[in-house]
């Protein structure tokens, strides 16, 4: 079954154009040849077996176009009495009329496939033999026809616009098309990355908030009355195990500073408030004040953000948090207790980029005895 996958066609449309490009060679090949009317035999051995030769060629030029361009070798141009244009070289040759690029009724079904061996062959070798047959073929013809200078112009000129132009074109339009599928593949790429990147901030910012709820709902344990000394224990465990997860994590995700996309429109009232109720019965002391009007969505990771970093490094500390159109601020007091989390800053780089994307300005310091977080945003458009 293999030996037959040259001869295989992928559709009727493909079989139906294959059948008109043989029948269109049959008739260039029927006016090159003898009169049937004149000379049947000679009609018969010639013309017939061109188009035995010419179904070979169709049959197997789809997919193995440099074979049929070897079929069409006896068809080639090696008539020199028609051309693409005639010059007078009587300055050089005894002849005037010198025909340029000879020209055949099958020329341009050669071309064609010359130019199809360029475009599906990615090999050089191949084509470089079947070149030079073909070349050894016109360098007979031309010493068979008597070694004339006029003949040689004519059967290199042949060679170069009847095979290698078309066959260079067929190469450039094979890496045109490599680079633009390599492009798009590119394309796809990053855009794949991207994505991941947005799902892993995503991720980052979400799972490192909850630690650190889960890390301030330890700490209060710790604190709590009536505890016995092993279960204080514990809680201090879990509460170290929270921040160390938490750096863990900051480490594997790292730093993601891809964003595809500005950050949507969207009301915040929802999204703020269910983060700040969440933090409130983690254990937080939280006030929250919302101003009326549309806000960037990025106001649910920036005061996302500001929890996190005062439930990880201001345990017990009082936090407020406002949001605006054009501000967005989270300060916290002083800490109430030691914290325990490492200072990583990945999430407040990725936020400061993400800032940066939307138009906006990010501040983060301390202030007073306490540490401010606070982003100014552009006037947002509905």
């Amino acid at each position: 079954m293999r030996s037959l996958r040259p001869f295989r066609r992928e559709s009727r449309r493909q079989v139906v154009g294959d059948l008109l490009l043989w029948v269109a060679l049959c008739v260039m090949i029927g006016a090159m040849g003898p009169d049937p009317f004149v000379d049947p035999v000679a009609f018969c051995l010639v013309t017939v077996s061109r188009w035995v030769l010419a179904a070979a060629a169709v049959l197997v030029g789809r997919r193995r176009p440099l074979v049929a361009l070897v079929l069409l070798l006896p068809l080639g141009p090696w008539r020199f009495t028609e051309g693409f244009a005639t010059v007078d070289l009587s300055w050089l040759l005894p002849r005037r009329n010198v025909k340029i690029l000879p020209l055949l009724p099958t020329s341009p079904f050669i071309a064609w496939y010359a130019y199809l061996t360029g475009r599906r062959l990615t090999k050089v070798w191949p084509p470089a033999a079947a070149y030079c047959l073909i070349s050894l073929v016109g360098v007979g013809v031309v010493l068979y026809m008597g070694g004339d200078l006029a003949l040689w112009v004519s059967m290199v000129t042949a060679l170069i616009g009847t095979y290698l132009v078309p066959y260079l074109f067929g190469v450039l339009r094979r890496r045109l098309l490599q680079q633009r599928r390599q492009t798009r593949l590119a394309a796809e790429a990053q855009a794949r990355l991207r994505e991941r990147a947005r799902i892993a901030r995503d991720m980052h910012d979400s799972l490192g908030h909850d630690l650190a709820l889960i890390a301030v709902r330890a700490a209060g344990l710790e604190l709590a009355p009536g505890l016995a000394p092993e279960q204080v224990r514990a809680a201090g465990e879990l509460r170290t195990a929270a921040a160390d997860a938490t750096e863990r994590l900051r480490q594997i995700i790292g730093l993601l500073r891809e964003d595809s996309d500005a950050p949507p429109l969207s009301p915040v009232d929802e999204e703020v408030s269910e983060l700040v109720r969440r933090a409130a019965d983690s254990g937080m002391s939280i006030s929250l004040d919302v101003a009326p009007g549309p806000v960037s969505g990025l106001a649910r990771a920036v005061v996302q953000e500001g929890l996190t970093n005062a439930a990880k490094h201001a345990p017990g500390a009082a936090v407020e948090v406002a949001v605006s159109p054009r501000r967005i601020r989270v300060r916290n007091g002083p800490p109430r207790s030691r914290p325990t989390a490492r200072s990583g800053g990945m999430g407040l780089a990725g936020l400061r980029e993400r800032v940066r994307l939307a138009g906006g300005t990010l501040d983060a310091g301390p202030v007073g005895d306490g540490f401010e977080l606070a982003v100014s945003l552009p006037e947002p458009t509905p």
